[in-house]
């Protein structure tokens, strides 16, 4: 009798068991498909990002490069003229070298011309002409009725020539005439050179 009367507690047991297994499985089935719906929703809204990033980063990269590209012009005009620049002042440096060197000029002829212009200048007025002793002594025949005055000041060559008065004064030495020419001349060689 206890045989038959555990029987049916075991099968009941049994079945209570098996229907806790399958609701189990349901719940657990069900919690795999909610796992896989958020999933694909999470992958969905991740892609929608990505997607959103991308389409930002490519904008942000358009911009970029077209802006690169509308500073290029000036960029290159700014590269340019740097370059010009450098080039004519290595000009203006191997002129006044080449001065300072007394090279490539005959100095009596250079001397002759600047107290020639200075004359024209003061044409009413006795001049006084300033020299290195140097040149006094090498070129100061050659440079016509005029007062002479050795200056040690003036080493780099050329002339400083004042009138009767000393009020008025040319500096004719190479480097000043140099520097107040260069102006023009830079313009002159730069368009011969079709730098401009």
């Amino acid at each position: 009798m206890n045989a038959t009367a555990t029987e049916p507690k075991d099968v009941m047991a049994r079945e209570i068991l098996a229907d806790a297994q399958r609701q189990a499985d349901a719940l657990l089935e069900q919690a795999r498909q909610e796992a896989a719906i958020l999933l694909a929703t999470a992958a969905a809204e991740a892609e929608q990002v990505r997607q959103v990033h991308l389409a930002e980063a490519r904008a942000s990269a358009t911009r970029l490069i077209e802006s690169a590209r509308a500073a290029l012009p000036a960029e290159i005009e700014r590269l340019r003229s740097t370059r010009v620049e450098t080039l004519l002042q290595s000009i203006h440096d191997e002129v006044r070298r080449r001065l300072g060197a007394r090279q490539g000029f005959d100095t009596g002829d250079a001397l002759a011309g600047l107290v020639a212009e200075a004359t024209r200048q003061m044409p009413d007025s006795p001049l006084t002409v300033r020299l290195s002793p140097a040149d006094r002594t090498a070129h100061g025949a050659r440079l016509g009725d005029v007062t002479f005055v050795d200056d040690p000041a003036v080493t780099e060559g050329g002339a400083m020539i004042l009138d009767a008065e000393g009020r008025r004064i040319i500096d004719n030495r190479l480097p000043a005439r140099l520097d107040r020419l260069w102006p023009e001349l830079r313009r002159r060689i730069a368009k011969e050179a079709g730098l401009l």
